[in-house]
């Protein structure tokens, strides 16, 4: 008999080894040096109060459902009600049946078996950067210690001008590599964009793979990034999945953590199965060269409302490949880990830019989604309906009754809470079948810290999807102070 909970355990991991330790051990290859140390341990404290907050909404919310069922039953006998019951019943019924479909997708998915060293084509890795100091460094030395034959990979450097003491890492970086790292030096800052089309232009692999300056790689990601490219023609792309590295730094990466499994693992996962991952991740993505070098001048120029789209460079190069007829795959064993936001600001500012990105770039896909754009389209439309519907309707039809709140508070809310958690308990289960971790429980934590302080993000993005403003990794312009620059001096010599 086919044992799931055996399948989600298993599915994409990598083969060696494995002990529970490996899971959660990234192997760097000696290329991070800090005082970071995987297994991550939290605070147990905070994981049962996680759940007995938990078990509370579940308990009030199984309470008032009967009244809730009363409240629903009045909202659709009105004159103006039965259009959000009946609109809020066909949602759900949608979101439940997708659910289902992708989960039949996932238990099928595979990631592509890794190619021998004869077998991988001549591949560009970028690194470009931005403000991102000695995390430049630890990036590189991870791409370097990868066991991707060294006569096949070309390595670029890109320092965007920096305003902080990144060129002088790059530097560092250059001068440990024997000559493999090529740096390119933009004396002002032009952007992400910019940074990759030279890149791009520069590189002679045949696969162009692209890493964020603050994330690090293990040692066999990206052999495994380029496989898919070897044994299908028609793919174009592959997005690998995406891990927090600084997960042990507060709350908000604790639930990222679970939020980015889901995300990659069983999202993109699903998507790959139909051939149409939306979006390849900044942090880690290859592209078949041929495939984009054509259309790089309109990306590197896009415009939105009469301004350059100097944000969502990733989404933009991926709706690219899918409108010229190329597979986007999903390649779950590679892996990258990533530095997310620690603080509300800095992460309402990432979700913020990502949300803009899509409505922009959701508007380009409508232009060809509906088109014979290859031979396979079904899955891709399926998806899109559902991403273009949700971000904005879910959260319309909630407020949309919230005059409810006013004559039964308590089961408005109660109910409100019961739903969050419903919808937390996907990403929990999957979480702790994959990785058999009591880390699962923070999606509960997500779910409630999204429905009280980032539900705005998305309605937000859509009235203000003309700013195109990075909004981190800025710092002031100007020299750096003398004491800033004794400091790195000391810094380069001990690192």
């Amino acid at each position: 008999m086919f044992d799931v909970k055996k399948f989600f355990q298993g599915y994409g991991a990598v083969a060696t080894p494995t002990s529970r330790l490996a899971i959660y051990s990234p192997r760097f290859g000696g290329a991070f040096r800090s005082s970071i140390s995987l297994p991550l341990t939290t605070d147990s404290s905070a994981k049962i109060c996680i759940a007995l907050i938990t078990a509370m909404i579940i308990y009030s919310g199984l309470l008032t459902l009967a009244d809730f069922r009363t409240m629903l039953e009045e909202l659709r006998m009105s004159r103006m009600g039965w259009f959000f019951f009946y609109a809020f019943r066909v949602l759900l019924i949608s979101n439940v049946t997708v659910f289902l479909w992708r989960v039949l997708l996932v238990l099928g998915y595979r990631p592509v078996r890794s190619c021998t060293d004869q077998q991988l084509p001549y591949c560009t890795v970028i690194v470009p950067a931005y403000n991102e100091g000695k995390h430049m460094l630890k990036t590189l030395r991870s791409v370097l210690k990868s066991d991707y034959p060294i006569n096949k990979l070309q390595i670029i450097a890109i320092n965007d001008g920096s305003a902080d003491d990144t060129l002088s890492w790059i530097q560092k970086a250059c001068s440990e590599s024997a000559g493999r790292i090529e740096m390119i030096n933009f004396k002002k800052n032009r952007g992400k964009r910019a940074a990759l089309y030279e890149g791009i232009v520069r590189g002679r692999g045949e696969i162009i793979v692209t890493i964020d300056s603050d994330s690090i790689i293990e040692r066999h990601t990206i052999r495994r990034l380029v496989s898919p490219f070897v044994s299908d023609s028609k793919v174009g792309a592959v997005a690998g999945s995406v891990r927090v590295l600084n997960r042990r730094d507060g709350i908000i990466p604790k639930m990222l953590e679970v939020s980015f499994a889901y995300s990659f693992d069983f999202i993109r996962a699903s998507q790959s199965m139909v051939n149409t991952v939306f979006c390849t991740p900044g942090a880690l993505s290859a592209y078949r060269k041929k495939v984009i070098i054509k259309d790089l001048k309109e990306w590197v120029h896009q415009t939105f409302f009469g301004r350059p789209a100097t944000i969502g460079e990733d989404r933009a190069i991926t709706n690219i490949v899918l409108r010229n007829g190329y597979d986007v795959r999903f390649q779950s064993d590679a892996v990258v880990y990533t530095m997310v936001p620690t603080d509300y600001g800095q992460l309402c500012k990432m979700l913020l830019r990502w949300s803009r990105s899509n409505v922009r770039e959701t508007w380009v896909m409508i232009k060809f989604i509906f088109k014979k754009f290859r031979k396979d389209t079904s899955g891709a439309r399926i998806n899109f309906i559902v991403s273009f519907i949700n971000p904005v309707m879910s959260r319309v039809l909630v407020f949309a009754v919230a005059g409810w709140m006013l004559v039964q508070p308590s089961v408005y809310l109660s109910q409100v809470l019961f739903g969050a958690v419903i919808a937390s308990t996907a990403p929990a289960v999957f979480y702790f079948l994959r990785r058999r971790s009591s880390e699962a429980i923070w999606s509960y934590a997500y779910g409630l810290f999204w429905l009280s302080g980032l539900w705005w993000v998305s309605i937000w993005a859509l009235l203000t999807m003309q700013n195109g403003k990075w909004l981190t990794r800025d710092l002031p312009a100007g020299k750096m102070p003398i004491s800033d620059r004794l400091m790195q001096l000391f810094r380069l010599r001990a690192a």
